[in-house]
């Protein structure tokens, strides 16, 4: 049975780690990482050539993972998505054509924003689970915060800019599902296959969520 978007979110907290695969043979090591940490939902952007292939092998070898698409800028790559196996799509920002084609490939969609006519348009699209792009620190939580009165029940997933350091400052608002980060798979770390040192990191960011989520 296909999930929503909320539902992905929703496995996906804390984070959902957004990869940027350059060789496809470190691919499966690398979600195996992350999975040894915790993470069970990734997010495999289209910027690098190879980047179906690596989406497809990690979905093929290891079906226990949640694997989407990321950085779809362009309508046909929905459907490329979707026959690599790709089980979500997620976009910089959102456009008509990007959400009729998101329509058509069936696949639950984040679309991204930044403001607020783009949060309004995206609402007119029906979604209600938005990806905020960029994330820039405080600048975004303040930014988020002043969301929550005019957005009500829209959940977002601040993506680019989310670190170690502001990773409980997005968390602790109640309009954020889950954040989006690259700093769980570096790429002086994949590069040098410091598995471990990559599943360290999952487990810091889930241990730091765990603990905030038993104070609140």
């Amino acid at each position: 049975m296909q999930l929503s978007i909320e539902q992905v979110l929703k496995r996906a907290r804390p984070v959902l780690p957004v990869l940027v695969i350059e060789d496809v043979s470190l691919a499966l090591d690398l979600a195996r990482a992350l999975y040894a940490g915790g993470v069970e939902v990734l997010e495999v952007t289209l910027r690098t050539p190879r980047a179906l292939d690596a989406l497809a092998a990690i979905r093929q070898e290891l079906p226990q993972l949640l694997v989407g698409a990321g950085t779809l800028i362009h309508s046909e790559q929905f459907l490329e998505a979707r026959e690599a196996g790709a089980q979500f799509a997620v976009s910089p920002g959102c456009t008509e054509r990007l959400a009729a084609a998101a329509e058509d490939s069936g696949l639950p969609y984040l679309p991204g924003v930044m403001t607020p006519s783009e949060i309004l348009l995206a609402l007119e699209y029906g979604y209600r689970s938005l990806k905020l792009f960029p994330a820039d620190g405080s600048t975004s939580v303040k930014m988020l915060k002043s969301f929550k009165g005019p957005f009500t029940g829209i959940s977002f997933c601040p993506t680019g800019g989310v670190t170690p350091d502001n990773l409980l400052s997005f968390l602790r608002l109640p309009n954020v599902a889950c954040v989006g980060g690259t700093w769980l798979a570096p790429s002086n770390l994949v590069r040098a296959r410091a598995w471990d040192q990559i599943t360290q990191l999952a487990c810091e960011a889930r241990e730091s969520a765990a603990r905030l989520d038993q104070q609140s």
